[in-house]
C-alpha cells in the first residue's frame, strides 16, 4: 500500500524522537496503534459490506438468468411431451396380480421383525443400565 523503504522509516522514527522526545515515545506508539487498529476494523467491516452487495448482486443475477432460461425450456418444450411411458401402464395391471402374495409375506416378515426389534431394545437397555452403575455396586439379578 505504502511503499516506505528503510531509510524514510528511519528518518520518521528520529524525526518522531526529536519530537515527541524519548519520555513519551511509548504513550505515543500506543495511541498510533490504536487509532491503526480502528482503521484496519472500519477498512475490514467496509470490505466485508462491500463483499455482501456483491455477492447479493450475483445471486440476483443468477436468479434472473435461471428463470429467463426455465422460460426458454418450458416455452421450447411441448404440452404433450411429458406422458407417462406405454410400458408403464401396460404392466400396471400385472404387477398388482403379483403384489398380493407379497403383502401378506411382507406383513409376516414386519411381524417378526418387530419382535427381534423389541429383543434387541430389551438386551441395549440392560447393558445400559449396568454400564451404569458404579464400579463397586453389583449388578442386579433378574
Amino acid at each position: 500500500m505504502f511503499d516506505i523503504g528503510a531509510l524514510e522509516l528511519l528518518l520518521i522514527v528520529v524525526v518522531a524522537i526529536i519530537v515527541i522526545g524519548p519520555k513519551d515515545m511509548p504513550a505515543a506508539l500506543r495511541v498510533a496503534g490504536r487509532w491503526v487498529g480502528k482503521i484496519r476494523r472500519v477498512s475490514a467491516q467496509f470490505r466485508s459490506g462491500f463483499d455482501a452487495m456483491v455477492r447479493e448482486a450475483e445471486m440476483e443475477d443468477m436468479e434472473r438468468k435461471w428463470k429467463e432460461q426455465n422460460e426458454r425450456i418450458m416455452a421450447e418444450t411441448p404440452q404433450g411431451e411429458m406422458r407417462p411411458l406405454p410400458s408403464a401402464e401396460n404392466g400396471g395391471s400385472e404387477m398388482q396380480t403379483h403384489a398380493e402374495p407379497a403383502a401378506s409375506a411382507t406383513a409376516e416378515s414386519r411381524a417378526e421383525s418387530a419382535d427381534v426389534e423389541a429383543a434387541a431394545q430389551v438386551e441395549a437397555d440392560t447393558e445400559t443400565e449396568q454400564r451404569s452403575l458404579p464400579l463397586n455396586t453389583p449388578a442386579p439379578k433378574d
